[in-house]
């Protein structure tokens, strides 16, 4: 029996992709880096040839044009003062000596190397100092100034014939100037097109390269890719089950394998997720029925705890009033002992279940007058104020309104000055004082309320913004211990921050913020006549 021969596989390429990158990307590299070498070295000579232009060869026709300029000014101040025997007509002619002298020194600093070019400086400067010497100077010295004096016409002839001698030199160097222009011109041309060519050869070595780097890509990379590709879009589609098949070159199959892993992990996280979304669901449940039995015990506690307490108050009173003559001091005590706590243990449940309603029932939002409300939380002290004789200084300019629930608002000033009241020295009556103002931010009202009273130690401020903590014994302050924790969750509720000023030594000061209403947020216009 014959069997047929396997065929041999075929023969990977022991490059990967990265491998052929690098390949290709090398040769680019080394063909850029050649040409970047020429290139440069094209720029480097075509920056010296712009130099030589720019910085020594304009720069010396321009000195080279004040030079002549300035022994043209020379020959005109010699002959107008010639003819009019003005001493100003030599100004021109001074200057014009310095302003040649400046020249000639700048065009020796530009002309650098160019022999040429000093030389012609040399040659001019000996031909005009030779015509001052023996024509302007001699002719300067006859003239008497205010006189008229006739120039001989050899002298005048001999002057013009050496400053004609000077205007050929002239000549002669714009003439060399021109030339080394010409010559920079030239240079600076066929560098630039030596520098377009080595510009064109690197374009082409580039495209050259993209071609055979995109060859590759396509080969080893795009199809292989687009195989992955299509294999995840099917996961993104739902189909966790369809597996993922490595195929390609070696770093290719590694990332499909590495896809493959996701995907296998993606499908178990999938089923842990449900299942906690199942015990989410069940946890949801079990919130909303907690949630039930919490109203249910806030409405026990507000209704059938507190109607034993009247109950026992209630008898323990006719107890005290029936049998007070039968009762000795002790029971007496027993009995007050026994309404007072009953009546304490109505507050303490009353002042619960307003703390646990802030922000939770009947939370209202709508425009609210902080001067109403600060109104609203003083009449209800209407008493303790009249007894303590305290003195309420509200602010000059009127409070301004916010957004939020108008009874807490008002219990918020309550227990503030409530607070103030009662923490207050023996023997000096309350003042008490508030005041506010916008925040730096703009965003924020600020409002202080500051006593005279006891104030608070430093390493108190903050204990006595959590519930039930007290300070002071019970038979030295009364209440609960709740107040200025309810002042603290009314506040944050709002959106605010309440706070007290340590720095404030004459008693204690409260500082709290409540935000600044948008259009948006104020559901109700401001009433005409009331601060914004």
């Amino acid at each position: 029996m014959t069997t047929t021969p396997k065929t041999a596989p075929r023969r990977s390429s022991p490059l990967t992709v990265q491998g052929w990158q690098t390949l290709v990307l090398s040769i680019m590299g080394l063909l850029v880096l050649g040409a970047g070498i020429a290139g440069g070295l094209l720029l480097n000579r075509y920056d010296a040839v712009a130099h030589q232009l720019i910085d020594e060869i304009q720069p010396s026709r321009s000195a080279a044009y004040q030079m002549q300029a300035a022994l043209r000014d020379q020959e005109t101040a010699t002959r107008g003062y010639a003819i009019s025997a003005d001493r100003q007509f030599l100004d021109p002619y001074y200057a014009g000596q310095q302003a040649q002298e400046a020249a000639a020194q700048e065009l020796r600093q530009r002309a650098g190397g160019r022999s040429e070019l000093l030389a012609d400086v040399d040659a001019i400067e000996q031909a005009a100092a030779a015509w001052r010497s023996s024509f302007a100077e001699p002719l300067i010295a006859t003239i008497q100034p205010g006189t008229r004096t006739v120039v001989d016409a050899g002298v005048a002839d001999r002057g013009k014939a050496e400053f004609d001698r000077i205007r050929a030199l002239f000549d002669t160097q714009n003439e060399h100037l021109t030339a080394a222009r010409s010559a920079g011109i030239e240079d600076l041309d066929r560098i630039r097109w030596w520098r377009n060519a080595v510009l064109g050869a690197i374009v082409v070595a580039l495209l050259v390269t993209a071609a055979a780097l995109a060859i590759v890509m396509q080969t080893a990379v795009t199809r292989p890719l687009a195989s992955l590709a299509a294999s995840c879009r099917r996961i993104t589609e739902g189909d966790f089950g369809k597996r993922i098949v490595p195929q390609g070159p070696k770093d290719i199959r590694s990332i499909a394998v590495d896809v493959e892993n996701m995907r296998q992990r993606i499908v178990d996280e999938l089923d842990a997720s449900r299942s906690a979304e199942a015990q989410l669901d069940e946890q949801t449940v079990e919130l909303r029925r907690s949630n039930a039995e919490l109203e249910q015990f806030a409405y026990v506690a507000s209704h059938d705890l507190q109607e034993p307490l009247r109950k026992v108050t209630s008898f323990c009173q006719l107890l005290e009033k029936r049998y007070r003559d039968k009762l000795d001091d002790r029971g007496v005590e027993y009995i007050d002992f026994a309404v007072d706590g009953a009546k304490r243990m109505q507050v303490l449940i009353n002042d619960l279940l307003t703390f646990s309603r802030v922000g939770r029932l009947n939370a209202a939002q709508t425009d609210v007058d902080l001067d109403a409300a600060l109104a609203d939380g003083l009449a209800n002290l209407a008493l303790a104020i009249e007894e303590s004789e305290a003195d309420i200084v509200r602010p000059a300019e009127p409070l301004p309104h916010v957004v939020g629930d108008p009874t807490l608002l008002a219990m918020l000033w309550q227990n503030l000055i409530g607070n103030a009241m009662k923490f207050r020295k023996e023997g000096v009556a309350p003042r008490i004082r508030i005041e506010w103002q916008t925040a730096a931010d703009a965003d924020h009202y600020s409002f202080t309320l500051s006593d005279n009273g006891i104030g608070i130690a430093p390493e108190f401020v903050d204990k006595v913004f959590i519930i039930f903590q007290r300070l002071h014994g019970r038979d030295t302050y009364g209440g609960t211990g709740i107040g200025l924790a309810l002042c603290k969750k009314i506040v944050e509720h709002h959106g605010g921050t309440i706070w007290i000023d340590t720095s404030y030594t004459d008693g204690t000061r409260f500082h709290f913020t409540l935000p600044v209403p948008t259009t948006t947020e104020n559901p109700a216009p401001l009433l005409e006549g009331t601060a914004p």
